[in-house]
């Protein structure tokens, strides 16, 4: 059975068009998320599934439909705020969505085999796709998850700092947890986080950084369920409260409910932090064209 591969969409707005997940990065207007797909069909993925609003449906369809046809097997999923389990109401004035473990939940019934979850607008590599389709096609424990780890120093912007989850792993490559680091930047050609007191520790730029991109079996939904009913039992009245897969996927590794291995894929990330960021993306684009990794027309 091949994987599928699960596209979070939906935080992409109501308007569909000028915003960095749709910006155009390729030569003839791609934009990252177009080769996002391109690879995971090379990498034998068979099912692209797009969590997305409901508001942007017909627009999403029109860019996708037609150049997916025939390649790959396509499903559309609406992520919206009262998409809620029986008991639970909308509450007044809620504008944010519940966050990506609610993103993920929402797919339940339009994925029965094992996938891999991932942002819409980060670029992961070939690689990345090829090491996480390979290892879901061959995993055959319910319990076992998987992400890709990313070279922290090749995460980073050159125009600020950014925010990285750096991964604690033990000698089996299986994750223990990740630390989330709010200001890492490069500096003096070193690698330095700021703490919130504004002194600066020196990374070595070589951890391994999670950059959301997980491989999960269907046994993660009824999980997804029951942490969300928590978390709204708790917090459905906080605006700006969200719950979050690496949150779930934590507690379940500390109750050892699961385990998560961490691949190395040795892909280049790269993503649109900034605005500043988009002519690196577009150089990178274009060298790995050159290169002959992307055919310079990919559909």
């Amino acid at each position: 059975m091949k994987p599928t591969l699960l596209i979070l969409a939906a935080g992409m707005g109501s308007r569909f068009g000028g915003l960095k997940q749709v910006e155009p990065v390729g030569p003839n207007g791609e934009a990252i998320i177009d080769y996002s797909i391109y690879d995971a069909i090379r990498a034998g993925f068979g099912k692209v599934v797009f969590v997305i609003r409901e508001s942007f449906a017909d627009a999403f369809k029109a860019k996708f439909d037609p150049i997916l046809k025939g390649k790959i097997e396509v499903e559309y999923v609406y992520q919206e705020l009262d998409n809620l389990p029986e008991g639970f109401t909308l509450p007044e004035g809620r504008e944010k969505p519940w966050g990506t473990a609610h993103a993920v939940l929402v797919t339940k019934d339009a994925i029965k085999e094992p996938f891999c979850a991932l942002n819409a607008d980060d670029f992961y590599g070939y690689n990345a796709y090829k090491v996480m389709a390979d290892f879901l096609t061959r995993s055959e424990n319910q319990t076992e998850y998987s992400m890709v780890g990313y070279k922290l120093a090749n995460t980073l912007s050159e125009f600020g700092s950014v925010s990285r989850g750096i991964c604690d792993v033990d000698e089996n490559d299986s994750l223990r947890k990740i630390v989330e680091t709010v200001k890492i930047l490069k500096k003096d050609g070193k690698v330095i986080s700021v703490e919130s007191d504004g002194s600066e520790t020196e990374l070595t730029g070589n951890e391994s950084a999670s950059m959301n991109i997980w491989g999960f079996q269907p046994s993660i939904f009824p999980v997804l369920e029951a942490e969300f009913v928590t978390f709204l039992k708790n917090h459905i009245n906080e605006p700006k409260s969200e719950v979050y897969i690496p949150s779930v996927v934590f507690d379940m590794i500390q109750a050892k409910k699961a385990s998560v291995k961490v691949l190395k894929a040795d892909s280049p990330w790269f993503g649109v932090t900034y605005k500043e960021d988009k002519p690196y993306v577009v150089e990178k684009i274009n060298k790995l064209i050159e290169e002959g990794v992307y055919p310079e027309k990919l559909y």
